[in-house]
């Protein structure tokens, strides 16, 4: 892994370390783990052209089904 270091205000940090310890995780676990999820989410232009073909092609879809 490569490490990265960022620079927090203290009040972040705090706010950080208090989530971290209620969750019985290390705050740079819980970073790490929240990081993964911002960028496992799917693309918003992704998500609009696959709801636009979802229901443009509704009818099709239930047909074959």
């Amino acid at each position: 892994m490569t490490p990265i270091t960022i620079s927090l205000p203290e009040d972040r940090v705090r706010r950080l370390q208090e989530l971290a310890s209620r969750l019985g995780v290390q705050p740079e676990d819980l970073v790490r783990l929240s990081i993964d999820e911002l960028l496992g989410r799917p693309d918003e232009a992704f998500e609009r052209t696959a709801d636009y073909v979802l229901k443009k092609n509704a009818e099709l879809y239930r047909r074959l089904a």
